[in-house]
């Protein structure tokens, strides 16, 4: 993967048209170092490899062209998945509005507005200038959302395991204390009972002593002056730790309530779920459910455009339908386990088809789940939760269920 800066980023301009691609070139040579053109749509793909760019321009005859070329690379290309990129896309005047809602939608970045020839030249070198810093902010490292979530939740358990073992060593102390204590109170006991025997003549083959209370004496001033000094010591080598144990506690308090915060925060950030199905029905049908119970949702119709969005949004977790045209479920599913930065989004398969095979190859390609339709919405968001919750790694939460959902 290669994260460009803004003024060593590669730019790829794509168009079919020669005179167009050299306009452009022209915009923009003057303000960045590589820029390179492709102008053989067959080529698209390979080109995009070559070059690795951090910003394609698509500069094709129509909104609809540069729209498909686009979704070819994703099926294409082998470098676009691990490539950060962001994509600029040239229109007509006729199409703002279109172009306007794949540029919300997030199937493209940007557009420029440039036939007929517009006025505003430094329009598309500024939109390239926009691009590259809200790539190079977006590549700038760090952890995920999802990654983010999953850390935070194992400080709350690390909060967890900090008690335990505090309350272990508190006990530990104490047991302590209490048997050097019961110890004391044990010696003593025998001592006096010896005493009593020994006087009394009850103990065989000694000889009785007669001066009860001079042994008395003797064995009391034993307890004093070796045995209680001794036994106190122990209790008393013990209190340094009880009090390191004390000012521990008292240390570590505001940062175990710091945590606490970010455990409450991270808890009520609304996590997404991206919805990937060709049936429109149940796409909404989903994705109302989803809505309902404070998801955001992120609805796809198809795996190329699916591989297209995760170029901007990182989602907690994917329902992937298997039977899809042109690029099934379970392919979309290997590619996206194959992306380093996309690996650990776990995806619950989602299909009427609950044979054996598709089963196992769903599990090989990659997916955490497999829910059978029509699905239940109770169970589906059970499913979901239970996921989004664990603390272990999509990869290590084995939860195929084979029953109807």
């Amino acid at each position: 993967m290669t994260i460009p800066s803004e003024n060593s980023a590669n730019i790829l301009i794509a168009s079919e048209s020669a005179t167009t691609a050299d306009l452009l070139n022209k915009l923009l040579e003057g303000e960045f170092k590589n820029v390179f053109t492709s102008i053989h749509p067959h080529e698209l793909a390979e080109d995009f490899d070559r070059h690795c760019p951090g910003v394609l321009v698509l500069a094709f005859s129509s909104l609809e062209k540069s729209e498909r070329f686009n979704l070819g690379l994703y099926r294409q290309s082998r470098e676009i998945h691990e490539q950060p990129h962001r994509t600029v896309v040239i229109c007509h005047k006729d199409e703002v509005q279109r172009a306007y809602e794949l540029c919300r939608d997030e199937i493209f970045d940007d557009y420029v507005l440039f036939w007929p020839l517009a006025f505003d030249g430094p329009r598309l070198p500024m939109a390239v200038h926009n691009a590259m810093r809200e790539l190079a902010t977006s590549t700038a490292g760090g952890l995920t959302p999802t990654e983010f979530t999953l850390q935070v939740r194992r400080l709350a358990e690390l909060e967890a395991l900090w008690k335990q073992r505090m309350t272990q060593g508190d006990q530990h102390i104490e047991s302590t204390c209490q048997a050097i204590a019961q110890a004391e109170q044990k010696i003593g006991a025998a001592l006096t009972g010896f005493s009593r025997r020994l006087t009394e003549g009850k103990l065989p083959g000694l000889p009785n002593v007669k001066q009860a209370k001079v042994l008395e004496h003797a064995f009391d001033r034993l307890k004093q002056e070796s045995i209680e000094p001794s036994l106190h010591g122990a209790i008393d080598t013990v209190q340094p730790l009880k009090q390191w144990a004390d000012d521990f506690r008292k240390a570590s308090a505001p940062h175990i309530e710091s945590i606490r915060s970010l455990h409450a925060m991270v808890e009520h950030i609304q996590q997404t779920v991206m919805v990937v199905d060709d049936d429109e029905f149940q796409l909404k049908l989903v994705g109302k459910m989803l809505q309902d119970n404070g998801y955001r949702v992120v609805l796809v119709s198809n795996g190329i455009e699916t591989l297209n969005m995760l170029r901007k949004i990182q989602p907690n977790i994917i329902l992937m339908d298997i039977s899809m045209p042109n690029m099934d479920g379970l392919e979309v599913t290997r590619r996206i386990k194959g992306v380093a930065r996309f690996a650990t989004i776990p995806i619950i398969m989602i299909t009427s088809n609950s044979e054996e095979d598709i089963v196992n190859r769903s599990l090989k390609a990659g997916a955490i789940g497999f829910m059978v339709k029509p699905l239940n919405q109770s169970l589906l968001i059970g499913r979901i939760a239970k996921v989004l919750a664990t603390d272990l790694l999509p990869s290590d939460v084995p939860m195929y269920d084979l029953k109807r959902s």
